[in-house]
């Protein structure tokens, strides 16, 4: 064999050891705990909704008085898991409320989403559920579960395929990590109809985020546009004028109404590039709920099939 030879098979063998490690390392997840990023001061929600939220501060809160230094944990072991569950409409501030608890805690907060999880390869997803809960058991942080529907939907029943097993199993998994863990767990979603009856039972409580009311939509408008931007909306007007709105549409149509002014050249926002900011908003949104594909079906001639197939394959 040439020295030529052997340096090509030496750098084939090097580059399969590359993209093989690449591939272990893909397969590899971090999860790193983060500072919270808002404050229960940040957020603005109907009184309600804003008494719940702190309920489960101040619940979690005492946790520690009532379990150690009361001795509740004698008599009541399998309590001391909180898990807490926040769902409504998207835009509703509930990753928000998530920040802002763990931030009242003074405790660092670890964001999960499904994606983060998820993997291809058999057996890693539930691996790396539990990799989440030990890292967020031995960094002392908030385990948050953000679109939680995603994971904690209902179990397959007739499965009929690899997936479906893997499904179940990551489902079983994480109802069994649950049931040991002994701290808080917060949970977001949009979709609470989704979840598994199993997942309901363990999660103590439920807040239901709904669209701010007139009073939200004013503090919101407010806080969202600087005052070192010109304009001349009264925050007033506009809350009342668009009332089926979230606080994260107010925040986009405020930033987008910027950016529209500023593109026309303008010295100042008036109210009606809001106006059309918001509008464009609710336009989008309802065109997304009210979509339909429709397929429309035509007979063609087995010549016409024919000559398509031969079409594509010279295209080839």
């Amino acid at each position: 064999m040439g020295i030529g030879r052997r340096i090509e098979n030496i750098e084939n063998v090097e580059q399969k050891s590359y993209e093989k490690s690449k591939k272990e390392v893909a397969k590899e997840k971090i999860y790193i705990p983060e500072e919270p990023k808002f404050s229960l001061n940040d957020i603005i929600l109907p009184r309600e909704v804003k008494e719940k939220i702190l309920d489960i501060a101040e619940y979690a809160e005492n946790s520690k008085i009532v379990f150690e230094d009361w001795g509740l944990e004698q008599t009541h072991k399998y309590s001391k898991r909180i898990g807490i569950n926040l769902y409504g409409a998207p835009g509703t501030g509930k990753t928000m409320a998530a920040h802002a608890i763990a931030k009242h805690l003074n405790r660092k907060i670890l964001i999960v989403n499904y994606a983060d999880i998820e993997s291809k390869y058999v057996g890693e997803t539930p691996k790396n559920i539990r990799n989440v809960f030990e890292v967020a058991k031995e960094s002392k942080s908030i385990l948050f579960f953000d679109e939680a529907d995603a994971i904690l939907s209902r179990r397959v029943t007739n499965m009929s395929n690899a997936t479906d097993v893997s499904v179940n199993q990551t489902r079983s998994v994480m109802l069994m990590l649950m049931n040991e863990y002994e701290d808080f767990i917060i949970f977001a979603t949009n979709f609470i109809e989704n979840f598994d009856p199993a997942f309901m039972r363990r999660i103590s409580m439920h807040v239901k985020f709904e669209l701010p009311d007139l009073e939200c939509r004013k503090k919101l408008w407010r806080m969202y546009i600087p005052e070192k931007m010109p304009n001349d909306v009264d925050a007033d007007e506009i809350a009342e004028k668009f009332d089926e709105i979230s606080g994260s549409d107010i925040s986009n149509s405020v930033l987008n109404a910027a950016f529209k002014a500023a593109r026309r050249k303008m010295n100042f926002v008036n109210k009606e590039i809001f106006f059309e900011a918001v509008e464009d908003i609710l336009n989008s949104r309802k065109a997304n709920e009210n979509g339909k594909i429709t397929v429309t079906k035509r007979k063609v001639s087995e010549e016409y099939v024919k000559a398509q197939l031969n079409k594509n394959k010279s295209e080839v």
